[in-house]
């Protein structure tokens, strides 16, 4: 199994560690996207409760995105295995949005996925609404495997009942990555 951390050109993925923890509260303090309001913490000192908790996984389930030379973190790539299946998600700090860190960072992780932690198949939910993380997932080589209509609600409307979104789901094999660096 490839160790943890790993690099890519500009990033380190790794483990969280303490001084994650006022970066990651900026992250999750004021999601913008609604599939993370429910990681919405209020407080630094949830944060850092949080950080704790993290550093202890190590099958590389819940991964910190920093930059190489500095090592400032920057975002989050994490998901959940599900036998040879593996969801991933991203969240990467709005600063750091569209210069391309989050196609290196998933890139690097579905390689570690695929080729280190034998995941046959990896996919992602994604609100149709969010279509920076689309186009990541088409970006990666993922397909569009379905749409779900009024799928989840994750916040509510003003009248308070649920907000139901509609949801993509993106997935690519292991046959297929390998395919793509051919």
């Amino acid at each position: 199994m490839k160790s943890i951390p790993f690099y890519t050109d500009r990033l380190a993925i790794r483990p969280f560690c303490l001084q994650d923890t006022e970066p990651y509260f900026q992250l999750v303090a004021h999601p913008i996207v609604h599939c993370f309001v429910s990681e919405k913490l209020e407080t630094p000192e949830q944060a850092k409760q949080e950080v704790l908790k993290k550093q202890l996984q190590t099958d590389g389930s819940d991964l910190a995105v920093c930059l190489k030379d500095t090592n400032e973190f920057i975002g989050t790539l994490f998901g959940i295995w599900e036998n040879d299946t593996f969801s991933v998600c991203w969240n990467f700090l709005p600063q750091y949005c569209g210069k391309g860190y989050a196609y290196e960072a998933a890139r690097a992780y579905f390689d570690f996925l695929f080729n280190q932690m034998n995941a046959r198949r990896i996919y992602a939910y994604v609100e149709d609404n969010n279509f920076p993380s689309q186009h990541l997932c088409k970006k990666l080589g993922m397909r569009q495997e379905g749409l779900f209509k009024e799928f989840i609600s994750f916040v509510n409307n003003l009248d308070g009942t649920p907000l139901y979104e509609n949801t993509f789901q993106f997935a690519i094999l292991k046959k297929e990555w390998n395919n793509q660096s051919e």
